[in-house]
């Protein structure tokens, strides 16, 4: 990490915080809006597959799958390359293109083409542009703020991320109730328009990317930042846990719409609503999350988040029609909150504690087992839920989510109050 990156310019923090930080507001204001899009589509996409193309269990969770996949094609060698490109032009880029495939499927519909191959393509699509989004934005954020700061500013992203679990498939509901789920995916391609325009209008000046005088190749790049992770051992820890958690999580979700809706016999208003409410905890967490941290200590957080992300996902199986929805409601908003509390709390402690030269590939290699694992779950829930059906494959899945949280004791977190500042190396 250079000093020139450290000693850039960029604003001073007011005394209002990172809410009169115009850059960060504007960082803030586009990923707000295009995570209500995004989750308008996790709802939207199923309901478009199930409700218009009468697609079966498997096909719904391949979507999932195919929306995760490239993470494990490509993640690796984006990690690589968001490190060598300026980060903002390939944020917009990024958005640009979420745009038009998302913009592809009304118009498809509306043409009488639609099938559930130019849906994969699509997720497959808007997949890859998620990959190069979140990896620049995780080496963004950093610029625009001071090491001081960015709990602040990953809590406040993370806060707002999780409103948009809660909004997002409500409106996806509501509009699937009154115009048909096509309607939502042309909200999600204007989020995306709008974060572009946010984006461009940041004045902060980016530090050039250095360059060694050395001819380095790609792959070099890739395994300098996989050997920093397997060699640390919290990162190494966490990205296992994160692996883990995903599996449960994604595989659950990946088949919830078809279970909701074929075997609950649900609506499309009442599936967004519930999958709104199950989302709410992870609001209250995200707001928590860095208080938690300094009241009793980043790693006794990043504990507790982790066992209320595991043992109450066994409440989800139990729902039924009417009052049996409260347990499914309860397991989701316990899920969220402890979710919510080790992103922000991991999300931190990964861009102040890496050097800066290496956060783009140490992240995605991070992210390569952490969301490398979707698909595969994804997969394997579909494969359950056609086999037997889908309230078989979410009692398995929210069984392995439960034991999860017994990974992160496997290294040094249950002795340490607090994560470290800097790698012991350093």
């Amino acid at each position: 990490m250079t000093t020139a990156a450290r000693t850039e310019p960029r604003p001073a923090r007011p005394s209002g915080g990172l809410l009169r930080h115009r850059d960060f507001r504007l960082l803030w204001t586009g990923q707000a809006i295009s995570s209500i899009g995004s989750n308008v589509t996790t709802v939207a996409l199923p309901l478009v597959a199930v409700a218009v193309l009468d697609a079966g269990t498997f096909q719904v969770a391949v979507l999932t799958a195919a929306a995760w996949l490239p993470w494990l094609l490509i993640g690796l060698p984006a990690g690589a390359w968001v490190d060598r490109l300026p980060r903002r032009p390939v944020m917009v880029i990024c958005d640009l293109l979420c745009a038009l495939a998302f913009l592809s499927v009304p118009l498809a519909a509306a043409l009488d083409r639609l099938t559930v191959w130019h849906l994969l393509l699509v997720a497959l699509g808007a997949g890859t542009a998620r990959v190069f989004f979140e990896t620049a934005d995780q080496v963004y954020l950093p610029v625009l703020l001071r090491p001081d700061q960015v709990p602040e500013g990953n809590a406040k992203l993370h806060a707002t991320q999780t409103v948009s679990y809660v909004v997002g498939p409500g409106l996806a509901g509501l509009i699937a109730q009154l115009t048909g789920a096509v309607a939502a995916l042309l909200l999600d391609a204007l989020t995306f328009l709008l974060s572009a325009v946010c984006l461009l209008r940041i004045r902060t000046v980016e530090p050039p990317v250095q360059r060694t005088t050395e001819s380095r190749s790609l792959r070099r790049d890739i395994a300098e930042g996989l050997r920093f992770v397997i060699r640390d051992p919290y990162l190494r820890v966490l990205a296992v846990f994160g692996a883990a958690c995903n599996i449960g999580l994604t595989g659950y979700q990946a088949v919830l719409v078809v279970y909701l809706v074929r075997e609950l016999r649900l609506s499309p208003g009442l599936v967004g609503a519930l999958v709104a409410v199950m989302s709410v905890g992870g609001i209250v967490g995200a707001l928590l999350a860095t208080r938690l941290g300094r009241r009793y200590g980043t790693a006794r957080a990043l504990l507790l988040g982790g066992v209320l992300a595991g043992p109450p996902a066994l409440l989800i199986p139990l729902a039924t029609p009417g009052l049996g929805l409260i347990w499914p409601a309860l397991g989701g908003l316990l899920i969220g909150f402890g979710v919510a509390i080790g992103n922000v709390v991991k999300s931190s402690f990964r861009q102040t504690y890496t050097p800066h030269h290496l956060l783009g590939r140490v992240t995605v290699s991070m992210h390569l087992l952490n969301f490398g694992t979707i698909p595969l779950a994804a997969v394997l829930a579909g494969a359950l839920g056609a086999r037997y059906s889908a309230g078989t494959a979410i009692g398995v899945m929210t069984a392995w989510l439960a034991l999860t949280p017994a990974i992160l004791l496997m290294g040094p977190l249950r002795r340490r109050r607090d994560l470290p500042a800097a790698p012991a190396a350093s």
